[in-house]
């Protein structure tokens, strides 16, 4: 990030004012996730652009995250949906705010959106929202409070919408468009996300956990273990594809979904796949896990409203299958540009995108290597979207954003 275009203060404030804005962001908890790690970076971009990062939930592991960077953290019972509770956490946060000159609310998920729109609208402070998905709109008579509830994410002075996906989601859900709503792509770490900095070493222990064949390839998809993440859609389109012997490698926790892994590993066996598809767990080194693939698959049956996995792979430079839907043609570059896209829940043309991805020779899979890395450092890079929450911020605060 360039100092001109990061910094927090107005062009006439001198570099050691001590005015620097502070800026309150609101979650639930801080303990894994996309919303907890963008909360984390907007933080560590708010002290480097002259500012004061406070961040308010219930706590979780990622809090010494913020106490290494300098942020600081107060703990309220944010991730409660007791209207008694959040109506009381509007005092709470009232009182945080007068505490700590907050001078702007950026709230990151419905329950304390409630209670911190209150609060800043009290107050007379820029509410600031980040739309991170599509958020359940509900069945039958429940529709139209779902919708009611969801509603506070678009009703910001300022809207943060992570894809064009979501941007046109709020405008035809929501009805809300125009300049209240900015397209800021969550981010991927390339620094963390970058083949040249997997080692040899990393890539043998991890190829030997998984006992991986020499020359065989690898075929993966990450992502917790949930009907709606494809898994059982990936399953079948291997018994359909050309390409053979491949080992197909289901990276995730089924975090307490037995049943649903037992019905993968039915049809695993039914399908005769068993010396294919291995359901391995979590993973804790996924660069190493990106950099051992030939081929990175998100197979969703539900449209992604960012798609990590789609991006974190193009950073490291693999070859794509994604689903023609939600955001991921926002970032594949499909035709074997920087991957290939798939009719959504299409088995056969799964297997028929696997099949073109997997024929790549050297020199096709160089050049691609090349497109997808430079696609997501220009476009989905973590300092462009903290310059990017930079200028709304700068916005709400009437200084200048060029």
């Amino acid at each position: 990030m360039s100092p001109d275009s990061s910094t927090l203060r107005a062009p006439h404030q001198r570099a050691g004012a001590t005015d620097a804005p502070t800026i309150l962001q609101v979650l639930p908890r801080l303990e894994t996730g996309g919303v907890e790690r963008g909360t984390i970076e907007i933080a560590e971009g708010i002290i480097a652009a002259g500012g004061r990062a406070v961040v308010a939930s219930e706590g979780g592991r990622m809090v010494r995250e913020l106490d290494r960077m300098g942020a600081e953290h107060v703990t309220l019972p944010l991730a409660s949906k007791n209207p008694l509770v959040m109506r009381k956490n509007v005092n709470r946060l009232k009182a945080l705010i007068r505490d700590k000159d907050v001078k702007i609310v950026h709230a990151r998920s419905r329950a304390p959106a409630w209670s911190a729109r209150a609060a800043a609208r009290a107050l007379g402070v820029p509410f600031v929202t980040t739309f991170h998905g599509t958020y359940n709109l509900g069945k039958g008579l429940e529709r139209p409070f779902k919708r009611i509830y969801n509603a506070v994410m678009a009703d910001g002075d300022a809207v943060i919408a992570i894809s064009d996906f979501i941007r046109d989601h709020i405008a035809i859900t929501y009805g809300v468009s125009g300049a209240r709503v900015t397209v800021i792509p969550r981010a991927v770490d390339v620094a963390r996300f970058d083949p040249d900095r997997v080692s040899q070493e990393r890539l043998i222990q991890l190829a030997t956990r998984w006992r991986l064949p020499d020359g065989v390839p690898v075929i993966l998809l990450p992502g917790r273990l949930t009907r709606w993440k494809g898994q059982e859609l990936l399953i079948r389109a291997l018994a359909r594809m050309k390409t053979r012997p491949v080992r197909c490698l289901l990276v995730g926790s089924d975090q307490g979904r037995t049943a649903y892994r037992e019905g993968l590993e039915d049809l695993i066996a039914r399908l005769e796949l068993r010396d294919t598809v291995h359901l391995v767990g979590e993973c804790d080194d996924m660069p190493a896990a990106y950099k051992l693939s030939d081929v990175v698959v998100s197979a969703s049956t539900d449209p992604e409203a960012f798609g990590r996995v789609v991006a974190e792979a193009g950073a490291m430079g693999r070859p794509v299958v994604a689903p023609n839907h939600g955001a991921a043609p926002e970032i594949v570059k499909p035709g074997g540009e920087t991957g290939w896209l798939f009719w959504p829940e299409s088995a056969d043309d799964l297997a028929r995108a696997l099949d073109e991805a997997l024929v790549l020779d050297e020199s096709g899979r160089a050049a691609l290597k090349d497109r997808a890395m430079t696609r997501v450092r220009e476009n989905f890079s973590k300092d462009r979207m903290v310059d990017a929450t930079m200028d709304v911020y700068r916005r709400m605060l009437g200084l200048d954003a060029s």
